[in-house]
């Protein structure tokens, strides 16, 4: 296994086998299984020997720490739908087809949320340059309510955790399928925060919305940034779409600290969207994530996991990739998986899974300087985007 040639970066990994508890149900997409597989393999690879990394266990985060970006009267809302689960508050979100209630759904959330929380402290104190809480990433949820399999926005309670902890500028990356919507609206018109989504179009996905003319609000427009891919992007567009808006954002912005979200359910087996990617795409883009934080914010970086519905053959190998870039040593993507990994998937839930770390695929990308095809339909979006965003930090949307 290889590793960075920078020195490998004090690391913390949120874990805890109580993360388990977040689970709607068993046949629910959003299992936890995908959370034991994932720092199963993790451990399988070795990834959890190294001296740089410390894995931290989550607190439950108490009433006053969600309310620093929900509504007191959700939060009493969850947790009296975790008391009587037989009931239905679709006022409030919970109770749906999508969030199905379930005794203690309040602890569970509020400890996911939590880990997160942990992750922006230990950014704060120093403790910690990268933090990964893969059982993080519910960016779905606003101030007064659950949607799409999200409790608590724990993404936007560490963004809020280190403003209020004296941080000036944080960028939020988020490249799950969906539109990052809950992180985005809660700061939707604060300009100390940058809030850049690259997901599929919601004229094809939930929740349909994060179009690119969604901006931000009156008092900080620029600051919400959507890049809405059509229904069958591959790699190559997708990472060429990053690499037209991302890192000139990033770095006309200049944040202090760079909080991403990595739902791996673009990936082309999954069943909850229309994204074509790859695991190798994916670990790519952890990477380029990895080098803006080292650029432009002296490493300061918190990641998390999010959506992914491929349980055994996807999620796990994503979100290892993950901890071993924030660790400092990046997986090969032709090491093999690990055979006792491999064997106990098999006998636990009778899953054949991939026998390598990733799915064998050219990466190669058509960088924007080549110039822009108005026949493609990827080119099109990023430059929708860059129409609306860039000459509101003085750049050129046709050339930067």
């Amino acid at each position: 296994m290889t590793h960075l040639t920078a020195p490998a970066p004090p690391t913390q990994v949120v874990w805890s086998g109580d993360m388990m508890a977040y689970r709607f149900s068993e046949t629910h997409p959003m299992h936890p299984l995908r959370l034991d597989l994932t720092i199963r393999l993790a451990r399988e690879l070795g990834l959890l020997d190294r001296g740089s990394l410390t894995l931290v266990e989550p607190p439950v985060a108490t009433d006053d720490d969600l309310a620093a970006v929900h509504d007191r009267e959700y939060i009493a809302a969850v947790r009296s739908a975790g008391d009587h689960p037989e009931r239905t508050d679709e006022a409030h979100g919970l109770g749906t087809e999508d969030n199905p209630v379930f005794a203690g759904i309040h602890e569970a959330s509020a400890r996911l949320a939590g880990g997160t929380l942990l992750a922006a402290e230990s950014i704060l104190a120093g403790s910690a340059l990268h933090v990964v809480n893969f059982g993080g990433g519910m960016h779905h949820a606003v101030r007064g309510r659950a949607s799409g399999f999200c409790i608590y926005n724990d993404t936007a309670l560490a963004i809020q955790r280190l403003l209020d902890g004296g941080v000036s500028r944080v960028l939020y990356i988020d490249v799950d399928a969906h539109h990052g919507d809950g992180t985005e609206r809660i700061f939707w018109d604060e300009p100390r925060v940058l809030t850049v989504s690259l997901h599929e179009s919601g004229m094809s996905l939930f929740p349909g919305t994060g179009f690119a003319n969604e901006i931000g609000g009156p008092g900080a427009p620029g600051t919400a940034v959507n890049v809405a891919l059509p229904a069958g992007t591959g790699d190559s567009g997708w990472l060429r779409a990053f690499h037209a808006v991302v890192p000139q954002l990033a770095a006309a912005f200049a944040p202090e600290v760079i909080v991403s979200q990595h739902g791996c359910d673009g990936h082309r087996s999954d069943a909850l969207s229309n994204l074509c990617l790859s695991v190798d795409a994916q670990r790519q883009n952890a990477l380029d994530i990895a080098e803006l934080a080292a650029r432009l914010c002296g490493g300061r970086w918190i990641s998390t996991g999010g959506g992914g519905y491929n349980v055994t053959d996807v999620v796990p190998r994503v979100w290892s990739h993950l901890v071993g870039i924030a660790s400092g040593y990046p997986v090969p993507v032709r090491t093999p998986v690990p055979r006792p990994w491999r064997d106990y998937v098999m006998e636990r839930y009778g899953a054949r899974t991939p026998e390598s770390m990733g799915d064998d695929v050219d990466l190669w990308w058509r960088s924007w300087e080549v110039g822009y095809d108005p026949a493609d339909p990827v080119d099109r979006s990023v430059m929708a985007t860059r129409k609306e965003i860039f000459p509101l930090y003085g750049l050129d949307p046709w050339f930067d």
